[in-house]
């Protein structure tokens, strides 16, 4: 009889169930792609079904088990994690009533609101909780109270995503730190909800939950998720995390100074601090990590890999077809001829993501600027190459602005995430940061992190700090190019102006913001 941990990862674009051993070693993975509907007649929301998505997390539990070819009695703990900031509300007799997913951006009416009613609240709400009203629960509830009070009426409970995963499993209603931190409704001195901020804007302050520390026992798989799921009744279920914190434990980034860099549909740029610490204006988002007496300076990068999949569906069916022929992935082979392009690729300049204002956060329309007649200057290849130089250039001014929050620094970033399969990316990200690039072996970072919870759960590991220490292994590691540093210096200073010209255009309604937090 082996031990197994199970991990559940509830994702923006899917959802996955990944078995581990107790070396963390992935014995077992099953996923399902799933989508979050825009709500008829509701602008920019984004819905979370969390009867139609249970189905689906039922069915990775399933394959996961035999992908592994283990008998279900052999894993002995379960955990959860999730996209941050989701939440589901549930009624009396804990059924599903509503969710939205991470960025759901409906409630822009009640955020201008609550900055119109109570002018200074926002900020008294951020220096207990470390976030701002964009992606908070506050306003998307007052926005169900406002549109829906039907269903406001019969909220009960609330939770985040991934603790409803493990409610679902366990029938218990729970929460960590980690996650529920991003709810906005949560002290970071305390590492628990603070009620009164609902009950000063009006909403009901008796549906949050009690808030368990990671790596804590919540109950046991029931008999009907037994039924659903094929875990055997009893199997502990394990207090999980939010996934960009679970993460963290799984690059061992779990000590007061590490830092990293997450490469996924989002890019994270986060820095550990030992003291729950807030920014004067608001400019950097503050988190509990999983580990008790750790927060997190956190700044975020937009879409850098949706941005990715766009480029590559919107202009490079031949080198996808290459791909295909090969084998390997549409990336490599636009990589390799991203490898020929000079560094700077010619001063090319995308205008994506924003450098993160937590306080005012909104992004400048989609484009390219300074492209050339050359084609040679303004292929493919080239706008590929300067894609992935100023995802590393809008990483490094967030670093530069959590290190000096933070009063820290580093000579070495942990790399991780879909991104940093990217050799030449890689690299890059180490002459734009002028700093050592380290690369994690392991593969689904989150989910190994969830078993250290497991482990600690049940006395396999004695904390998530020396599971990461013993069982965290490095792949590549990436020098950083000093003589690229003035020339990349000299392009985030052109593409920072650039982006301020380009913020005016949008603001006067000549083009159209990527994104914008609710209520700007």
């Amino acid at each position: 009889m082996g031990r197994y941990f199970l991990t559940v990862d509830a994702g923006t674009g899917s959802i996955r169930a990944i078995i581990f051993d107790t070396l963390g070693n992935q014995v077992g993975m099953s996923q399902q792609e799933w989508t979050h509907t825009h709500e008829v007649g509701v602008e920019n929301s984004m819905t979370f079904e969390a009867k139609k998505n249970y189905s689906l997390v039922a069915e990775c539990i399933k394959g996961s088990i035999a992908n592994a070819n283990i008998d279900a009695s052999e894993i002995v703990a379960v955990t959860a994690t999730s996209m941050r900031e989701g939440i589901v509300l549930y009624d009396k007799n804990q059924e599903e009533l509503w969710g939205v997913a991470n960025v759901d951006a409906r409630s822009s009416h009640e955020v201008s609101f609550l900055n119109k009613e109570f002018p200074n609240l926002e900020k008294e709400f951020y220096n207990i909780s470390g976030q701002t009203f964009a992606l908070g629960a506050l306003p998307r509830l007052l926005w169900l109270k406002n549109n829906k009070p039907d269903i406001y009426e019969k909220v009960a409970h609330f939770s985040m995503i991934s603790d409803w995963v493990l409610a679902r499993l366990s029938g218990v209603i729970a929460s960590d730190p980690s996650n529920a931190g991003t709810s906005g409704v949560f002290s970071l001195k305390d590492r628990k909800y603070d009620t009164t901020m609902a009950k000063v804007v009006g909403i009901k302050d008796d549906i949050f939950p009690p808030v368990y520390e990671s790596g804590e026992i919540i109950g046991e798989v029931t008999q009907k998720a037994s039924k659903e799921t094929g875990l055997c009744v009893g199997t502990p279920v394990v207090m999980g995390g939010g996934d960009v914190q679970l993460g963290s434990a799984g690059l061992g980034v779990v000590k007061a100074g590490e830092s990293a860099i997450l490469g996924g549909s989002f890019w994270q740029q986060i820095v550990n601090m030992d003291q729950p610490l807030v920014h004067p204006n608001m400019d950097i988002r503050v988190n509990p990590h999983v580990i008790k007496g750790l927060t997190q300076a956190e700044a975020i990068t937009f879409f850098p890999g949706l941005v990715m999949k766009w480029f590559r569906d919107t202009f490079c069916e031949h080198e996808v077809a290459i791909a295909k022929k090969r084998g390997v992935s549409p990336y490599s082979v636009l990589e390799e001829l991203s490898a020929n392009v000079p560094a700077g690729s010619y001063g090319v300049l995308p205008i994506f993501s924003d450098a993160m204002h937590y306080g005012k956060w909104q992004h400048a329309a989609p484009s390219f600027l300074n492209l050339s007649l050359d084609p040679a200057r303004s292929s493919k290849a080239v706008m590929f190459r300067a894609l992935e130089e100023n995802a590393a250039i809008v990483s490094m001014l967030n670093l530069k602005n959590i290190f000096e929050f933070t009063k820290s620094d580093s000579d070495t970033l942990t790399f991780a995430g879909g991104a940093s399969k990217g050799a030449l990316w890689s690299q890059i990200l180490a002459d734009v940061t002028q700093r050592q690039i380290k690369i994690p072996r392991v593969t689904e970072a989150t989910a190994l992190g969830g078993a250290f919870l497991c482990g600690v759960a049940v006395g396999e590991y004695s904390s998530v700090e020396e599971s990461a220490k013993t069982l965290v292994t490095w792949g590549k590691t990436y020098e950083l190019n000093v003589e690229n540093r003035e020339l990349y210096e000299d392009l985030a200073s052109k593409w920072q102006r650039a982006y301020s010209a380009q913020l005016e255009l949008m603001k006067m309604g000549v083009t159209e913001s990527m994104w914008k937090a609710p209520g700007l």
